[in-house]
C-alpha cells in the first residue's frame, strides 16, 4: 500500500513538473513572438502612395425570394449568382439581366448555404436538413430529378464550398434582395492563388450535366465541425473537430485533420473569414467592429481595420483579387472598403436599408455581390 501511494505521489509530481515546463516554453515562444513584432503594417505602408479615387455603384438589384437570403455565390463564369433563402428556394440569377434561371424548392426552410462546383454546372447547398446536396444544372431538365446527397451532419449545414473552386466565395445574407456593384479604377495586377476556408459560418448557368468525379466539397456545421467530403462517393475523407466559441481562428491540415494554427485577438464572436489572394495571411470580420489580418508566417495579427465612429458588428468579409482592397459587411447598412496596407477607410458603399450579412468579389475581381437582411 505504501508503495502504490509513493508511485502516486511521484505520478503528480511528474505532471505538475511537465505542466510548468510547458508554461515556460509557452511563455519563452510568446517572448520571441513579441520581439519580431516591432512594427505595424500600417507604419511600413505610409511611404506607399495611397490608393487612387474610385466608383461604385449599384447596378443590379436582384429579386424573388420570398424570405431571408441566406446564401449568395459567383459562378466562374463572372456572369451567374446563386442565393438560398429561409423561403427554402435555391434560386440562379443572370446578373446581367436579372432573370432567374432555376429555382430549386428545397425539402426544408433556412438553406444556410450555397457553392458553385469549380466546372459552374453544379451548385451544392445545404441547412436546417444537416445534409449538403449536389444539383447539376441544365436547362433541359429539372436539377432536382439528378440531386445527388453528399454528407450529413448531426446539426444544420451552416456553409459549403468546393475545395478546388478557383478564386470562388460563399456568403451569407439575409434580406430578399440581392444587390451587385462595379468597381473601377481599381488595380488589380496580382493573380489569385486557390486557397480552401473550412470555418464554421466561409458563400450559372449550365447547358449541361457533368460528372462530379474527383471533386471534393468542405462543409461546417452547427456541430462544431467541418468536414470534407468526396462528391462521387460520398464518403467522408477528413473531419475537423475543435471549433466552439471561442472568438478565435483555426488553420487545419486538410491531409491530416489536425489543427495547425490558432489566432486570437478579436473580443467578439468570429463571423467571416477570408485567405489572403497569396494563402500567407487570413482576414477576419468580427462583432467587436472590426476586421482584422492575420499572417500565417509570422504567426500574428498584423492589421486592424476600426474606427471609433464604427460600433456596429461586421458580418462578412471578402478581399480584392490585388488583396490591397478589404470589403466589409457590417450591421450599419453599409459596406465600408479598407486599404489593406495602409489600414484606413478608403470609401463607403450605401445601397441596403438593412444590416449587410453577405458580400462576394466576382472571379474576376470586377463586380462586388452584396446582401444585406432584417436579421443575422
Amino acid at each position: 500500500m505504501a508503495t502504490e501511494e509513493l508511485r502516486v505521489d511521484c505520478d503528480i509530481d511528474s505532471i505538475d513538473a511537465l505542466s510548468r515546463e510547458a508554461e515556460t516554453l509557452k511563455a519563452r515562444l510568446e517572448q520571441e513572438r513579441s520581439q519580431l513584432n516591432d512594427v505595424d503594417l500600417s507604419e511600413v505602408a505610409q511611404r506607399l502612395d495611397p490608393l487612387p479615387p474610385f466608383i461604385m455603384k449599384a447596378r443590379r438589384i436582384l429579386k424573388g425570394h420570398q424570405g431571408k437570403v441566406l446564401c449568395v455565390g459567383w459562378s466562374t463564369d463572372k456572369r451567374h449568382v446563386v442565393s438560398s433563402s429561409q423561403d427554402g428556394k435555391l434560386l440562379v440569377w443572370d446578373a446581367f439581366t436579372t432573370n432567374k434561371e432555376h429555382a430549386v424548392t428545397m425539402p426544408t426552410t433556412w438553406v444556410m448555404a450555397c457553392a458553385y462546383g469549380p466546372s459552374g454546372t453544379v451548385v451544392a447547398c445545404g441547412g436546417l436538413d444537416n445534409k449538403c446536396t449536389v444539383y447539376p444544372l441544365s436547362l433541359d431538365e429539372d436539377p432536382a430529378t439528378k440531386k445527388k446527397l453528399v454528407g450529413t451532419h448531426t446539426s444544420y449545414l451552416s456553409c459549403c464550398k468546393f475545395t478546388n473552386s478557383d478564386q470562388q466565395k460563399v456568403s451569407t445574407n439575409s434580406d430578399q434582395q440581392v444587390r451587385v456593384c462595379c468597381r473601377r479604377s481599381v488595380p488589380t495586377q496580382d493573380q489569385q492563388k486557390v486557397s480552401t476556408n473550412s470555418d464554421q459560418q466561409v458563400r450559372v448557368c449550365c447547358r449541361r450535366s457533368v460528372p462530379t468525379q474527383g471533386q471534393q466539397i468542405l462543409t461546417g456545421s452547427g456541430d462544431s465541425t467541418c468536414c470534407l467530403w468526396d462528391v462521387e462517393s460520398g464518403h467522408m475523407m477528413q473531419c475537423f473537430h475543435g471549433h466552439s466559441c471561442d472568438k478565435s481562428i483555426m488553420v487545419w491540415d486538410m491531409r491530416s485533420g489536425s489543427c495547425v494554427q490558432v489566432f486570437d485577438g478579436h473580443e467578439s464572436d468570429v463571423n467571416s473569414v477570408k485567405f489572403y489572394p497569396s494563402g500567407d495571411a487570413i482576414a477576419t470580420a468580427s462583432d467587436d467592429a472590426t476586421c482584422r489580418l492575420f499572417d500565417r508566417r509570422a504567426d500574428r495579427e498584423v492589421g486592424c481595420y476600426k474606427k471609433e465612429s464604427i460600433i456596429f458588428g461586421c458580418n462578412a468579409v471578402d478581399l480584392s483579387l490585388s488583396g490591397r482592397l478589404l470589403f466589409g459587411g457590417y450591421n450599419d447598412y453599409v459596406v465600408h472598403i479598407w486599404d489593406v496596407l495602409k489600414g484606413n477607410r478608403v470609401a463607403m458603399l450605401y445601397s441596403h436599408e438593412n444590416r449587410v450579412s453577405c458580400l462576394g468579389i466576382s472571379p474576376d475581381g470586377t463586380p462586388l455581390c452584396t446582401g444585406a437582411g432584417t436579421t443575422p
